[in-house]
């Protein structure tokens, strides 16, 4: 179990890559759908996530905007700073992923970008791998994607619609990954969802 914590820093970063195959469903627990598929590049599989948040919109950006805590639902995150807000729109930040040996610790640096229309939520969080320099503590992931498209569905309630797709670098065995892949952001969305509820509903 404890080789899972590989794929907290996964959450914030799925992609929408067109594939032949097929969303094939992995877990489908306590209204959170878990889908993956082969990836068209290497050998890793794509990860989609498709759930209802009982949020707004708005709520469901702050949080997401609140990156210094993203340790209180992102799984096995360590510590997330932010490094640069170009906009209260688009956020460059830091992230550490604290992993179980012998696997080595990972670090990531994104760029997350909202974009808030009437009708639908776009978020964008993609790597930039050679935005700081690397630390010898660490692996740094050289490509991860994702991309949440959330549209309202009733008064504070959103279906999000997340898919995901991540090199995490280093030696890890190709299995390994594609075998657990469903946990880490299956947690992670329960967690958001959790705190979501905690924040806001009263």
């Amino acid at each position: 179990m404890k080789k899972t914590i590989l794929f907290s820093l996964l959450l914030l970063g799925f992609s929408g890559v067109k594939a032949q195959d097929k969303w094939e469903l992995k877990r489908n627990e306590a209204g959170i759908e878990v889908y993956t598929k082969k990836s068209p590049i290497g050998n890793l599989k794509e990860l989609r996530v498709v759930c209802v948040l009982d949020a707004t919109k708005e709520q469901l950006i702050t949080t997401l905007q609140d990156i210094p805590n993203y340790n209180q639902w992102v799984f096995s995150n360590k510590k997330s700073v932010i490094l640069k807000a170009i906009s209260p729109q688009k956020i460059i930040y830091y992230t550490e992923s604290n992993l179980p040996w012998p696997i080595k610790d990972r670090d990531l640096v994104v760029e997350l970008d909202i974009s808030d229309t009437p009708d639908v939520l776009n978020i964008q969080a993609k790597s930039l791998p050679d935005y700081l320099p690397k630390k010898n503590k660490f692996i740094r992931v050289p490509y991860s994607l994702a991309t949440w498209k959330v549209t309202p569905i009733a008064s504070n309630k959103l279906k999000v619609d997340y898919t995901f797709s991540v090199d995490p670098g280093g030696s890890i065995p190709v299995w390994l990954v594609n075998a657990t892949l469903a946990i880490g952001p299956y947690n992670s969305f329960a967690k958001l969802r959790d705190v979501l509820r905690l924040k806001y509903q009263k």
